[in-house]
């Protein structure tokens, strides 16, 4: 995913973790305490108190009862819109996600959005000019991660991903980075939902030379396509050019390695811990 550009205002954002935090202090309960009784990750709830994180509808509702909000966060979540922080030439495709029942993720850039650390996102987004506003970082960031809730959802999604192996060589955001990114990946893997293949980086035969590519099946069994470049984005609908897409993915499967080989290889380049 692009790192995004023609930004909306984080106010509403701001404001609700500004209401969770007085909630959870009427309370009188930590964030760890409310972490535990929302079933979510301390740095989860502190993300959303910040106003870095978008509150899923799942977070919502469960901070809802726990807290005794009066409907209050309730209210204050439909003011918080999910496509803030992301490209606009990205927007509908991840409206579309949002709905998907299998999405299928190539990519020759950069780790997958759905799988990327923190700091691994923070030092893409930092390498890539214009340098963006303290703001508008936190802001795509939060975005970002926030998308990420994708892996849990309820109905779930069937997810592929195919990455080069490159991407992992480049070594974004130094030694530190990498290797909290592939522990990141290895704990992917182990989601019964999550496939990941790696294309490795000596392979003759390759259908993805034409770019990142994204795919994706509608609860209507609608299969549609999305390509990326510089500052665009093109959802692909056409029957024909999304079979053709269908494709080269299908072929890039049987040319990366297997989800078992990639897994192994992922180890390796963790080296010991």
């Amino acid at each position: 995913m692009a790192n995004g550009s023609t930004l909306e205002s984080s106010d509403s954002l701001r404001a609700f973790g500004a209401a969770l935090k007085t909630f959870r202090e009427r309370a009188l309960m930590t964030q760890e305490q409310l972490a535990e009784r929302l079933n979510y990750s301390y740095a989860s709830v502190a993300s959303v108190e910040q106003g870095r994180r978008m509150p899923t509808a799942a977070f919502v509702e469960r901070a809802e009862e726990a807290l005794e909000a009066f409907g209050v966060l309730r209210a204050m979540a439909r003011h918080v819109g999910r496509q803030r922080g992301l490209a606009v030439w990205f927007r509908e495709w991840a409206q579309l996600e949002e709905v998907a029942v299998a999405l299928c993720t190539y990519e020759c850039r950069v780790v997958p959005g759905l799988l990327q650390t923190e700091a691994y996102t923070r030092a893409v987004m930092l390498n890539v000019p214009p340098p963006p506003s303290e703001e508008q970082l936190e802001q795509r960031i939060a975005a970002r991660l926030a998308r990420q809730e994708l892996l849990g959802r309820r109905p779930p999604i069937a997810f592929s991903f195919i990455v080069e192996e490159s991407v992992l060589l480049r070594h974004t955001g130094g030694e530190d980075v990498t290797r909290e990114l592939i522990d990141h990946l290895l704990a992917s893997t182990e989601l019964w939902n999550v496939e990941l293949q790696i294309m490795p980086l000596r392979q003759p035969y390759h259908a993805g030379t034409d770019g990142p590519m994204q795919l994706l099946e509608t609860p209507e069994r609608q299969w549609l396509g999305y390509a990326e470049g510089q500052k665009t984005g093109q959802l692909v609908s056409d029957r024909e050019a999304v079979s053709v897409m269908q494709m080269r993915y299908a072929k890039m499967r049987s040319h990366a390695l297997s989800p078992a080989d990639s897994v192994e290889l992922l180890q390796r380049m963790r080296g010991a811990p």
